[in-house]
């Protein structure tokens, strides 16, 4: 019923938007003496602030046309090197790529789509070999396709992991952090052949008892029958995984939003100012970003219920009763496989010493094989986007990968 009436809504605003765009135009005509008015200036940009807030956007683009090497620009080909119901492994494939070390980049799946990682796989791509985890939106995978769940996030990544063979290494962004984590500890018990030569974990709920944030404590602070019942509902018949239960990414971000409220408000503001200036490049900044911030995805319910209560309510994994399916998951059996761990001093999503605890986990991994970058008066973004990223975290991504190759 509430993804319904959001449909509804969306639908209603449809000519409102189309109202808004013709009044651009007519306001914005060179020939229209308005158009040379204040007035006529702040009414535009009221109509295309209007236009752009509730405008439907679909998955971007990555966009990722070439990469600067030391002999040049090289094109860039994105290739779905293999394809699961919920998710694609996309390939960065580029003349010469098979000669670097190889680089699973673990996207979150936690209402963005993967190419919020665009800097990141950027930034990547002149020093390896880079694959995705390219998530489907849960809205378009049919009821048929099965289920997915925390167990089956674990399930793709040492799929991926098989596919790719000994010698990858792996980066988990933020949530991935955990299943990327037990994925490593049961392919290490194993001795499997194709556990990776090193993670890094970046920002991540490793242990969320250690400086609690307000998603861990309004995770803590109500019931998991509570989400059922409050954040999760059905796909309308319009998609084709329609009766399949999600997390809607309308309600995500919903929570996105209010969590700094004050900053997109001050944000869109600012947009309006310089709409009404006619300042391109400023608008054109912020939509950029807002572009990408503004497109979500729908989870599985299945998924974000096992989550919510596995690592942010049982915190199972430093309790040492962590399972995956019928399996318990033991950190300890990690002995071989190089870890970093990223935090930045101003994250709001997991705070500091969250991802760090990894490293009292993985008990039996020789100290030289442990490493910790704490970046300073960066937040959640900046520790896989910008500038800090590019000139701080990124070396130490490179020496943790040599270190292991």
């Amino acid at each position: 019923m509430l993804y319904s009436v959001h449909e509804f809504q969306r639908a209603a605003t449809a000519s409102v938007r189309s109202a808004m765009q013709a009044g651009q135009m007519i306001l914005r005509h060179p020939l229209n003496p308005l158009a040379h008015t204040d007035m006529g200036r702040h009414t535009a940009a009221a109509f295309e602030l209007i236009d752009y807030t509730t405008r439907r956007r679909s998955k971007p683009a990555f966009g990722l046309k070439t990469v600067e090497t030391d002999a040049g620009p090289v094109p860039i080909t994105e290739v779905s090197a293999l394809q699961e119901p919920f998710c694609r492994l996309l390939h960065f494939q580029r003349p010469g790529c098979e000669d670097l070390p190889r680089m699973l980049v673990v996207a979150p799946l936690s209402g963005h789509f993967a190419t919020l990682l665009r800097g990141t796989v950027d930034a990547l791509l002149p020093e390896h070999d880079v694959y995705i985890t390219d998530w489907t939106d849960a809205r378009d995978v049919p009821v048929a396709r099965g289920r997915f769940d925390l167990d089956s996030y674990i399930d793709y990544v040492m799929t991926f992991l098989h596919h790719l063979g000994p010698g990858t290494h792996v980066m988990a962004v933020c949530q991935p952090s955990v299943p990327v984590l037990a994925a490593a500890a049961i392919m290490a018990e194993d001795n499997d052949p194709a556990r990776p030569k090193s993670m890094t974990l970046m920002g991540g709920p490793i242990d969320t008892r250690v400086n609690p944030t307000a998603p861990n404590d309004l995770a803590q602070s109500q019931s998991l029958q509570w989400f059922e019942r409050n954040v999760i509902t059905t796909v309308p018949v319009s998609y084709p995984g329609f009766l399949r239960r999600v997390y809607p990414g309308f309600l995500q971000l919903t929570g996105f939003m209010t969590m700094n409220l004050e900053r997109h408000m001050t944000a869109h503001r600012r947009l309006y100012e310089h709409l009404v200036e006619g300042d391109g490049d400023s608008v054109a900044a912020h939509q950029k970003f807002y572009d990408e911030y503004l497109s979500v995805m729908d989870l599985p319910a299945e998924y974000y219920l096992q989550t919510i209560k596995t690592v942010f309510q049982d915190h199972a994994l430093p309790e040492g009763t962590f399972h995956w399916r019928d399996r318990k998951v033991d950190p300890g059996a990690i002995t071989d496989i190089g870890l970093l761990t990223v935090e930045g001093e101003l994250d709001d999503i997991s705070g500091i010493g969250q991802t760090r605890a990894a490293h009292d986990l993985c008990r039996n991994l020789p100290d030289a094989k442990k490493h910790h970058h704490h970046q300073a008066a960066t937040g959640h973004y900046g520790i896989f986007n910008g500038r800090r990223w590019r000139n701080e975290i990124l070396p130490r991504v490179h020496e943790a990968v040599l270190a292991n190759a």
